[in-house]
């Protein structure tokens, strides 16, 4: 289990962690606000909304992990 998707694709079973994306998105707009001279004390404390599963279905056969399909479709993303 692991945090970052890349995990996964570099063959690791599974990943659950923060949507990068729109990680990086909550970042941009701090720089934004920061440019336009906002201080630093004064931005509000975000956190990640959007968290993303990723499954790696090779590995948990190599494993010999048997998942059932339920969790599969639950899955944001399957590596085949």
């Amino acid at each position: 289990m692991y945090q970052f998707r890349e995990f996964a694709l570099a063959g690791g079973l599974m990943a659950y962690g923060p949507d990068e994306r729109a990680l990086a998105a909550l970042a941009a707009q701090y720089v934004d606000r920061l440019l336009k001279g906002a201080k630093p004390e004064e931005l509000p404390v975000q956190q990640p909304t959007k968290f993303i599963l990723t499954f790696n279905p090779g590995t948990a056969k190599a494993l010999g992990l048997n998942v059932s399909d339920r969790f599969r479709l639950r899955a944001d993303e399957v590596i085949q």
